[in-house]
């Protein structure tokens, strides 16, 4: 029997367990299913909240390279501009555009919708991207528990300022983007705003499953529009939304916790599939009121089905944004 160099026995064990590892990141992990370069989007208007960084830029760079005509819409102008050079670099479409919207603060969101509708009338897509994650207890300008506010309501006052736009525009598309973490979620009515306690990662599960109640209810609104709405998560992905975690600053963890918990974390390219899918696979230009993840839908928790929360979320939603109210001012309690 033939003898083979120790050397390439070694190596054939490396590319094993290499071939091994990545099968076994896959499994755990999920993944998406990468639309065709075929399918495209020329002339289509999108926005993407949040899309300086992570999931969001990843987006917003697929969107334009597959066509679109992006709009940015960030907080930090100065980072939305970087990102925007990128973009602008990788995909050679020259129409990707920022503009200042800051979730945490009604009145630039109101600003934002303003320009835009000054700008353009239509609007293909709207992909309510933007979010924060387990972060401090703070407020909006608005005095809003943060996670609440700008992972929900900021996105519920956007996207009904831009109703008139998307349904002009129809057939088009809403995605929000939720989290498997609504699974843990309740929707506290007697304590929505922290007030009373406040716990991180509660919080963040709250507002992942308004995210969730609040695309459910919006499809049924929107039934026979031509307007589709639908919810994703993302996966498990490596971003800066996990900055507020505890172990992010340490030098233990740095060192033993994030090279093995990167091992089971998604790239941005890999978290934004699922919304591409949503936004732009053909074959959901009807689908809506769903939950998908990993290009494929899921069932979303029971809570996340309960039309009467929804509803309930919905009524709230509406008094703390102000939606119906002509008054400037927003800076009274939600209360």
């Amino acid at each position: 029997m033939a003898k083979f160099p120790r050397f390439m026995i070694i190596t054939s064990g490396i590319g094993a367990v290499v071939g091994g590892a990545v099968l076994l990141k896959d499994f755990i992990i999920g993944h998406g299913h990468k639309l065709p370069d075929t399918i495209r989007a020329d002339g289509k208007v999108c926005i993407v909240t949040g899309s300086n960084t992570g999931i969001g830029k990843e987006t917003a760079m697929e969107l334009a390279r597959r066509g679109c005509r992006v709009y940015m819409a960030c907080r930090d102008l100065e980072k939305c501009r970087t990102a925007r050079a990128e973009i602008i670099s990788d995909t050679l479409n020259q129409h990707v555009h920022c503009r200042k919207c800051d979730l945490a603060d009604f009145d630039s969101i109101r600003q934002f919708a303003e320009e835009f509708k000054a700008k353009e009338s239509r609007l293909d897509i709207l992909i309510n991207n933007g979010g924060i994650m387990r972060c401090p207890r703070t407020l909006t300008k608005q005095g809003i528990e943060m996670q609440l506010g700008v992972n929900h309501m900021g996105h519920f006052l956007l996207t009904n300022l831009l109703l008139d736009n998307l349904q002009s525009s129809a057939p088009s598309r809403i995605v929000n983007l939720s989290s498997i973490a609504h699974t843990r979620g309740t929707i506290n009515f007697e304590d929505l705003n922290s007030e009373k306690s406040y716990d991180p990662g509660a919080a963040y599960n709250q507002s992942k499953l308004a995210n969730i109640l609040f695309t459910k209810e919006l499809a049924e609104r929107l039934k026979g529009s031509g307007v589709t709405v639908n919810a994703v998560h993302p996966g498990i992905v490596k971003t800066e939304l996990g900055r507020h975690m505890g172990f992010e600053n340490s030098i233990t963890a740095s060192i033993f916790v994030k090279p093995i918990l990167s091992f089971f974390l998604k790239s941005p390219v890999q978290g934004a599939l699922t919304s591409i899918y949503v936004a732009l696979e053909p074959s959901l230009e009807s689908t809506t009121g769903k939950y998908f993840s990993d290009c494929k839908q899921k069932e979303p928790s029971e809570q996340a089905k309960d039309p009467t929360l929804a509803k309930k979320l919905w009524a709230t939603s509406e008094k703390w944004t102000r939606l119906n109210s002509n008054s400037p001012s927003y800076s009274a309690s939600p209360a």
